[in-house]
């Protein structure tokens, strides 16, 4: 893809796509049990998209993923985000 697509995919969300791709490299080899690792990104999730993650809300994701097993991806964080408002 080319660097203008990007570019305004970041113009219209203000989400800068090096921080993008950072974060789905990080979560790749990511240990999804240990729960340092999954606090660390979803913290990092949430400074991306400028979303304040309450603690309360960070406890749940974090069971969540590392107890039910649930895929961690910026999909299922985002799901959990705007659901736990």
């Amino acid at each position: 893809m080319d660097n203008q697509f990007f570019k305004n995919i970041e113009k219209k969300t203000g989400v800068n796509m090096n921080d993008i791709f950072q974060l789905a490299n990080s979560l790749q080899n990511a240990n999804f049990k240990d729960e340092k690792t999954v606090r660390g990104i979803i913290r990092r999730v949430s400074q991306i998209a400028n979303k304040r993650v309450p603690k309360e809300l960070e406890d749940k994701i974090v069971e969540s993923i590392i107890q039910d097993g649930k895929k961690l991806d910026l999909n299922t964080i985002n799901n959990m985000m705007n659901n736990g408002k």
